[in-house]
């Protein structure tokens, strides 16, 4: 199987940092709008999901999720959190940390895109 979302351990470290200080977390892949797209980390009930929003698996034993309308972008790609220096978009937990969380992404083989499971 292969992971549609995966974090580096830089990402690691501040996802463990801001579940140290917040408790349970979540992420969700930003659509562009006000910080434009980012990963947003939130409180775990801070950001409500609708029935459009899709789980792409956790991280750091966090879940990630995003819109339907997104993934339609991005679903041939596996996505990477990094963790850079820098303030973050002002919504998302890691504004507080002096770190940001932000997507790279590479697309996937065509043996790898065979193995990923579609999610609909």
């Amino acid at each position: 199987m292969v992971d549609r979302v995966v974090a580096t351990n830089e990402a690691l470290k501040l996802i463990e940092l801001i579940r140290a200080r917040q408790g349970a977390i979540m992420f969700y892949q930003s659509g562009g709008c006000c910080d434009g797209s980012a990963p947003m980390c939130y409180t775990e009930g801070d950001f409500l999901l609708g029935d459009s929003d899709l789980y792409l698996g956790s991280i750091g034993g966090v879940p990630f999720y995003m819109h339907r309308s997104q993934y339609d972008y991005w679903k041939h790609t596996q996505l990477i959190i990094d963790a850079i220096d820098g303030r973050g978009p002002e919504f998302s937990l890691d504004s507080l940390e002096g770190k940001h969380f932000i997507t790279r992404s590479r697309v996937f083989t065509e043996d790898e895109y065979i193995l990923v499971k579609e999610i609909i």
